[in-house]
């Protein structure tokens, strides 16, 4: 049992309320980000979404510009779980404190705001948050309701211990996160250049055809690559392509298995609401399973049929046994550069507009696309150029797979230390 005398927050912290920005000088671009319940991650931390930033165009006071390591605690439940959820700002001049949010300081030296932020992450501490908040649907909390929050306080000393621990191993995933950011966007741009814009690096036969063996590796269409009209696509081509769709390069698999038949059998299991909230796996014994799953390859790549305009395209890792929801279409590419390549393919802009565009359902919120309407996907294709990019890309997505997967041990890690640190 804790020695740590459990005391109430009042006259330790200091929640402060944000500031009420007027919605009409919103902004999708520019250079203050409005913080909103929506850049917490519901277990805590900050989650950035660049897409959907609201960026302000008027003058504001200045006192509610946040720094690099203020801690803000979001006041509202905008999604179930929310509320009481803390973020550690990641970088100074850039984050506005808004109204729904309240900043944490310390009144005394009796608290570390960056051990508040861990704490805050605790079931009890979030429980009690909650129990005292107001409203039917939608929970608020106030910082007079904070204050009256009970919880076990260690020395200033231990406080800092316990909170390099946990802050430790968080800015491991937060990097890890930040690494994967570039190295899919690198491979987004690297796709746009080939098969969007079809400047591709031209082969020496192509330069030599062309007249100028001198611009080998240049771009294609740049260098005055011929382009010829594609009736299918209704746009041009490169000379020699031609309009490939999905399932014309790979079939579809439907091999299912029902893991209750392997009741201690431990499966990878790729779902919606595990990947909505980690990007990959849960470990899950076949006993607790209790309908069939598709059978998942190392080859394989997952799209989901689920809202299509919410992009989930899963890559799994180069191991087994592996299962997935049947709400995604198992697309069975069987050689690692032709996953990369379609990885790209459907993560393209271009092709979640077509698979939305196709969605169908009585519900607004949950509405499908046809397998068969998805893999019709149609896109420019020649299979040297897609094999040469598949085979460039590949260092760039494992190296994220590997990340992926040593922030889900770190996640575990933490999420195993944070309850006995705190007590």
């Amino acid at each position: 049992m804790s020695k740590w005398p459990t005391t109430a927050l009042r006259g330790k912290i200091h929640v402060k309320h944000g500031f009420p920005f007027k919605g009409e000088h919103f902004q999708s671009s520019g250079t203050y980000v409005v913080l909103t319940p929506g850049n917490f991650h519901e277990h805590g931390g900050f989650k950035r979404n660049a897409e959907k930033d609201k960026c302000y165009s008027e003058s504001f006071p200045d006192e509610y510009l946040l720094n690099k390591g203020d801690i803000i605690v979001a006041m509202t439940e905008q999604a179930e779980g929310l509320l009481g959820s803390t973020a550690m700002i990641p970088e100074s001049g850039k984050f506005l404190h808004n109204q729904r949010l309240g900043l944490i300081t310390a009144q005394t030296g009796e608290v570390l705001p960056e051990f508040i932020y861990h704490l805050f992450k605790t079931f009890p501490v979030r429980d009690q948050i909650r129990r005292t908040s107001s409203g039917s649907k939608v929970k608020h909390t106030s910082p007079e309701r904070i204050y009256d929050v009970h919880v076990p306080l260690p020395p200033v000393k231990e406080q800092a211990a316990i909170a390099e621990v946990l802050t430790t191993i968080e800015t491991k995933i937060a990097l890890n996160h930040r690494i994967n950011s570039e190295l899919e966007g690198m491979a987004k741009l690297l796709y746009d250049y080939w098969f969007v814009q079809y400047d591709f690096p031209l082969s020496a036969a192509q330069a030599a055809a062309l007249g100028k063996p001198r611009l080998t590796g240049q771009p294609y269409r740049t260098s005055g690559g011929p382009m010829v009209f594609d009736p299918q696509l209704k746009r041009e081509v490169p000379e020699g392509w031609s309009a490939a769709q999905i399932d014309d390069l790979v079939p579809v698999g439907k091999e299912t298995v029902n893991p209750s038949n392997a009741p201690d059998q431990v499966f990878k299991l790729f779902s919606i609401p595990v990947f909505d909230r980690s990007g990959t796996y849960s470990l899950e014994k076949g006993g607790a399973i209790g309908s069939n799953k598709f059978v998942v390859a190392a080859t394989d790549l997952l799209v989901s049929k689920l809202n299509p305009w919410t992009s989930r395209v899963i890559y799994p890792p180069e191991d087994s046994p592996m299962i997935c929801s049947t709400e995604f279409v198992v697309l069975q590419t069987g050689a690692a550069w032709m996953k990369n390549f379609l990885y790209m393919v459907t993560t393209n802009p271009q092709f979640i507009a077509f698979c939305s565009q196709s969605a169908t359902g009585t519900s607004n919120s949950h509405k499908r696309v046809n397998p068969g309407v998805l893999t019709s996907f149609s896109f420019g294709y020649d299979t040297d150029v897609a094999r040469r990019f598949g085979e460039i890309i590949h260092p760039m997505l494992l190296q994220r797979q590997i990340n992926h997967q040593q922030n889900q041990e770190l996640t575990t890690l933490r999420d195993w230390l944070l309850p006995m640190l705190m007590n």
